[in-house]
């Protein structure tokens, strides 16, 4: 149930409303809009009357219900307006949202050595990515892969971190090694085979760094909202939702089928900001460029991609990922996309 205030609002008469919701149980959480000031009311709102809660304050503009199971991650919870997740950098803070330029976020699937992961740093900023993905922790399908260097890893992304300037995203696996994510990583990725470790997301909802939720391979959306919900109601609004390709029957082709259609889907259900990741998506790095200026398109508002200095000698993910030299071409392509939309950072990349 969300409390709509009356543009003009008073501070006072908004903590009051605040204050009197709480006295009947419920856990009244503000948020401020461009205009307005909604009051969401979480609890056992069910046989609460609207009317009732209309009288509490003349400032009070109507009281919604919201149907959806998912109620914070809802858009309806923020009445109609987009959220946003600023992301503190190196290089200053990034604005990830609906109504923010596109913001591209690049890297190798897992760390291998310093040297690897400090030059794909430095190419990828140069090409005008904003953050470093780079996995510390791997989850692979077979217990024989590589699983990733672990702790020593992140060692290795602080590093790439102080030599570039970009913002750090990584995944965490085990709640264990959560504390030492959060001391490295600028956004907390939780993977798609994590989506609903529910455990987890309770304990990287209860921590204060932004949160990147990939979609499951074989989840429904209303599911990966729900996931969304979890980390929300732990206490952290800031969650970026990424689609990754969801599980397909001709494997032959595509690693995955990437759902491009979900980026209007969820534009429609809930305020939170939409990553596409076209390199698990496809599984194949031909096919990148074309799904990245599709998600542009349709009005994604980040993209991951995976960039690797030597695809054929990656320790994993490497026929997804794209060289730096063609990262960088392919950067300049999704200027054209991404300006045409109104949507690339000013000044657009413009690479000698």
């Amino acid at each position: 149930m969300i409390v709509v205030m009356k543009v003009g609002s008073p501070e006072a008469e908004i903590n009051r409303v605040s204050e009197e919701l709480h006295t009947w149980g419920l856990t009244p959480e503000k948020i401020v809009g461009k205009h307005k000031v909604v009051i969401g009311l979480v609890g056992e709102t069910a046989d609460l009357d609207p009317l009732q809660i209309q009288e509490v304050s003349p400032w009070i503009e109507q009281v919604l219900r919201v149907e959806q199971p998912y109620k914070r991650a809802s858009r309806q919870y923020r009445h109609g307006e987009a959220s946003e997740v600023v992301v503190n950098t190196p290089d200053g803070p990034v604005t990830i949202g609906e109504n923010h330029p596109l913001v591209v976020v690049a890297g190798p699937c897992s760390v291998e050595n310093e040297e690897m992961i400090v030059e794909t740093a430095q190419r990828v900023k140069a090409a005008g990515a904003k953050f470093l993905r780079g996995g510390a922790y791997k989850p692979r399908t077979s217990p024989y892969a590589f699983q990733g260097h672990g702790e020593s890893a992140l060692e290795l992304l602080a590093a790439a971190r102080e030599a570039s300037g970009l913002g750090i995203i990584t995944e965490v696996m085990d709640s264990a090694d959560l504390d030492k994510i959060v001391e490295v990583a600028d956004v907390v990725q939780v993977g798609a085979r994590n989506m609903q470790n529910f455990s987890l997301l309770k304990k990287v909802g209860a921590q204060p760094k932004p949160v990147l939720l990939k979609r499951g391979m074989s989840a429904t959306i209303e599911e990966w909202l729900m996931a969304a919900e979890y980390i929300l109601a732990a206490g952290n609004p800031n969650v970026i939702l990424c689609e990754r390709g969801i599980r397909n029957f001709d494997r032959q082709y595509t690693r995955n089928t990437l759902d491009i259609s979900v980026v209007p889907v969820l534009r429609n259900l809930t305020h939170l900001p939409i990553m596409i990741d076209p390199s698990h998506g496809t599984g194949w790095a031909a096919y990148v460029p074309s799904m990245s200026m599709a998600a542009i398109a349709a009005g994604c508002d980040s993209l991951m991609i995976e960039v690797h200095p030597n695809p054929k000698k990656a320790l994993s993910d490497g026929p997804q990922s794209l060289t730096p030299e063609a990262f960088d071409q392919l950067m300049q392509e999704l200027a054209v996309i991404g300006k045409a939309v109104g949507r690339w950072p000013q000044p657009a990349v413009a690479l000698a």
